[in-house]
């Protein structure tokens, strides 16, 4: 697929519509065909080109990006969608996963974490527009994030470190909204407090996940440790 992916930037803050496309013109094969600043306009931009690609917010003055996504999927149903919002409420996340956006990006996020959803979905779309049948192994690329691939397929793990319990740990980890402990993952997994610890390190230190210290009412403060979502 060589053609260059037409993306609409839909956002209320024009200062960060505009990083965004200005982050669009470094990556390759992407072209920003404009900037919707509210949904009404965004209803316009998409009635009369019928992007391949829109960035979407969800809060605007006039509306919600969720209910532009359902817009979208009746009026443009080739058009695809990530959010790119600061949004974390479980039903935003709900409605986004079954209007089948395609990634979800929290602000503030990085040039890196941009690039690397773009170009995920750049592949991704070329997969489907080269192939009638896919393969095992290349319907596992479209659902399974680099990250997690990363994770499944044991790149450079170190000594002492096993692939397979590293992915269990990072899957388990996913399920944690309010993040977790050492101790009581290895509880949760079936392992020691200290080989929790050192699996959690390593993804620290893989900048797959964070720590923060978390007070309570009495007593030290815990280190809990949270998927990295940037």
């Amino acid at each position: 697929m060589n053609e260059v992916i037409e993306v609409l930037i839909v956002e209320d803050d024009r200062r960060i519509a505009q990083i965004h496309q200005k982050f669009i013109e470094k990556i390759n094969g992407f072209r920003n065909i404009g900037i919707a600043l509210t949904t009404e306009e965004a209803v316009d931009w998409i009635d009369s080109f019928k992007p391949h690609l829109v960035l979407l917010d969800v809060f605007f003055p006039d509306n919600l990006g969720t209910e532009i996504l359902e817009y979208i999927k009746a009026n443009s149903p080739e058009t695809d969608v990530i959010f790119i919002t600061a949004a974390s409420e479980t039903d935003i996340l709900k409605k986004a996963f079954r209007g089948g956006v395609v990634d979800y990006l929290l602000k503030p996020l990085t040039f890196e974490r941009f690039k690397e959803s773009l170009v995920t979905y750049r592949n991704k779309r070329t997969l489907f527009e080269r192939n009638t049948h896919l393969g095992e192994e290349e319907i596992k690329e479209i659902w399974i994030s680099s990250k997690e691939k990363d994770v499944m397929l044991g790149q450079a793990t170190p000594k002492g470190i096993d692939a397979i319990t590293r992915g269990k740990v990072y899957d388990y980890l996913k399920t944690c909204m309010e993040g977790i402990t050492a101790e009581k993952l290895g509880i949760e997994l079936g392992i020691s407090r200290s080989t929790a610890r050192r699996y959690l390190e390593y993804l620290v230190s893989e900048n797959m996940v964070f720590t923060d210290l978390i007070y309570g009412t009495v007593g030290r403060p815990e280190r809990r440790y949270f998927i990295n979502k940037l």
